[in-house]
């Protein structure tokens, strides 16, 4: 194979024969995929770090059921050759200006006037953010677009769940959808050649965007100790559903619950369609670390 990608990560390790090699992820429209550059000079460390385009020469294979990229050689890209880094990251499937139709007209469905004045407070403040960035470095909606597509998708399933079942506050749950994630606008770096920031690393987006709904409703002139404001920090705050993987608190109402898993039905499909498309039907996928290292098998096609 050769090819020009994008860095997506470059960690510097130690091999056992104590020479430093390169860990990658290399990136293009189509998705990522890693790759190890053995016995880096110090050249070679300080050049080739995230967010530049490279060409590859390699192979495609597997190590321990995951692919990767066999490096034989690997260059900068020169000025005459792409250059472009947007067309090397992978988009959501859908354009900003539909999402953004879509998120806007759940916002007339939030009908407690604190939690939707909060919701398009926010909104404005990262508007731009919100609508470029990923949902995540790695695991799901790893992609430009990728956090207003996961929040959208969300909202598809809270639709459908508010018209299926009874005495769901419907205006809390829509609410918390869109704004579950927004701190990951401050807790990763962008689209391109994504990485958690120091805020992101000490922090996380949970506590992140709970600060930024008290600035908001301080701003908005809000009662943030009111029974509506507790309600919907609960609902952030709880959205991971476990202790362990983040959430200072678990759902104890209804609609907080209802928000977990959504949000990991959701996740969780994303991550096998991901996974499924660069699997050949018969076999099994790679192992998906965010599904507790287990892999799924593409059922061979069948015609009826």
């Amino acid at each position: 194979m050769e090819l020009f990608v994008l860095i997506k990560a470059a960690d510097v390790r130690i091999a056992k024969n104590g020479n430093k090699f390169i860990a990658f992820i290399f990136t293009d429209s189509s998705g990522e995929i890693s790759a190890k550059f053995w016995d880096a000079s110090d050249e070679d460390i300080a050049s080739f770090v995230p967010g530049k385009i490279v060409f590859v020469k390699g192979k495609r294979e597997v190590y321990q059921g995951n692919p990767q990229v066999k490096i034989f050689k690997m260059r900068l890209a020169t000025e005459q050759e792409p250059s472009n880094v947007s067309s090397f990251v992978k988009k959501a499937p859908v354009s900003i200006n539909d999402m953004e139709d879509e998120i806007n007209a759940t916002l007339f469905e939030i009908t407690n006037a604190n939690w939707n004045r909060i919701v398009r407070y926010l909104l404005a403040e990262y508007h731009d953010d919100f609508f470029n960035y990923p949902a995540a470095k790695k695991n799901h909606h790893a992609f430009a677009g990728g956090l207003a597509f996961h929040t959208l998708s969300m909202l598809h399933l809270a639709h459908a769940i508010v018209k299926e079942y009874d005495d769901i506050n419907a205006s809390l749950l829509y609410a918390a959808t869109i704004l579950h994630d927004l701190g990951k606008v401050i807790e990763l770096s962008g689209p391109v050649a994504t990485q958690y920031t120091l805020a992101g690393n000490l922090i996380g987006h949970i506590v992140l965007i709970d600060e930024q709904i008290i600035k908001a409703s301080e701003q908005l002139k809000i009662d943030i100790n009111s029974e509506d404001m507790v309600l919907l920090r609960h609902m952030i705050l709880a959205h991971h559903g476990l202790l362990e993987y983040g959430s200072p608190v678990q759902p104890h109402i209804l609609e907080a619950e209802i928000l977990h898993q959504i949000d990991q039905l959701d996740a969780s499909i994303q991550m096998l369609k991901g996974t499924l498309e660069h699997t050949e039907p018969g076999e099994f996928s790679e192992r998906i670390f965010g599904m507790d290292g287990r892999n799924f098998y593409r059922p061979s096609d069948t015609k009826e």
